[in-house]
């Protein structure tokens, strides 16, 4: 086994263990982590010319906040449910389109605002 091969096996074991004992608002939060650092990863690749990379690292973190969307609760949340549901819809186009013009800045936007939300609900607390 490569060590690079053991380091990603052991990243994968403390990622599942950390999901499977973390509270659901602890959740969010590593929803929030995994969305930055994929736009993190795609600004890179971006910036290396990877195509292949940069596509799926975006791709992932438009999926990651589309599990964001799918946390809200409307019947609980009311109005800031679907304000926010608004918001996710527009982080998931500005990564699109930061996808098919190569523009980094875009991303920049798209992290801006997901660390601004991530601020927030991390004050909010358990």
């Amino acid at each position: 086994m490569n060590s690079q091969l053991a380091v990603d096996s052991y990243a994968q074991v403390h990622r599942s263990s950390a999901v499977e004992s973390a509270s659901p608002h602890k959740l969010i939060c590593m929803l929030f982590d995994g969305a930055l650092e994929r736009i993190a990863q795609a600004k890179g690749a971006m910036e290396y010319g990877n195509i292949e990379m940069k596509g799926g690292k975006i791709n992932s973190a438009i999926t990651i906040v589309g599990g964001l969307r799918e946390s809200l609760d409307p019947d609980q949340g009311g109005d800031i449910a679907e304000n926010l549901d608004a918001l996710y819809i527009y982080i998931q186009n500005i990564l699109m389109k930061a996808h098919l013009e190569n523009n980094p800045e875009k991303l920049d936007e798209a992290a801006h605002l997901l660390n601004e939300l991530r601020s927030a609900w991390a004050q909010i607390g358990e």
